[in-house]
């Protein structure tokens, strides 16, 4: 056994308990900011989107659906708004625009921006008390039974929502 093994071994005991305490910090965090969303059956809502359209959640069943809450002045929802409206291509979302000026100004807004999935204006946040969030963006999936299966409050990638959209499948 060389002098080297044990150094070896002690960089990966404190690699893995650094990993272990930003694991905890992370879970913590997800807990605080979610912690007031929220959960088994999703709450209905009758939404009109920007094209005028009327929908509901019982509109949505069958499949999963991702209800995405946002805000134009927003930095983080602006860096995801790209990967919502790619899922938007492939699978049920709503999104829901709060505080962020009336129809005009949204439609306006996603023209700038190339986006184009369905929005729903919460101007006053009433949609968004309802589901009990706090802050943004946050993303709720829903089953196709209307369970609410995973709600991610902050930054989250493509991939971690097509993976809860498929868990949500199940």
């Amino acid at each position: 056994m060389t002098t080297r093994t044990p150094l070896l071994r002690r960089r990966l005991i404190r690699w893995l308990a650094d990993a272990a305490v930003l694991a905890v910090v992370l879970l913590g965090a997800h807990l605080w900011t979610t912690r007031d969303a929220v959960s088994g059956p999703a709450p209905d809502f009758a939404a009109t989107l920007l094209d005028g359209r009327q929908v509901s959640l019982a509109d949505y069943r069958g499949r999963p659906l991702l209800v995405h809450f946002w805000a134009t002045w927003c930095p983080t929802c602006r860096f995801e708004q790209g990967a919502v409206d790619a899922i938007a291509r492939e699978h049920q979302v709503l999104t829901v625009a709060m505080q962020s000026g009336d129809a005009r100004v949204l439609e306006a807004y996603l023209g700038e921006h190339g986006v184009d999935f369905p929005v729903h204006v919460d101007d006053g946040g009433e949609m968004a008390a309802r589901w009990g969030v706090t802050g943004l963006p946050t993303t709720f999936v829903i089953d196709g039974g209307g369970q609410i299966r995973h709600v991610t409050a902050g930054l989250t990638t493509s991939l971690g929502l097509r993976l809860r959209l498929w868990l949500a499948r199940g």
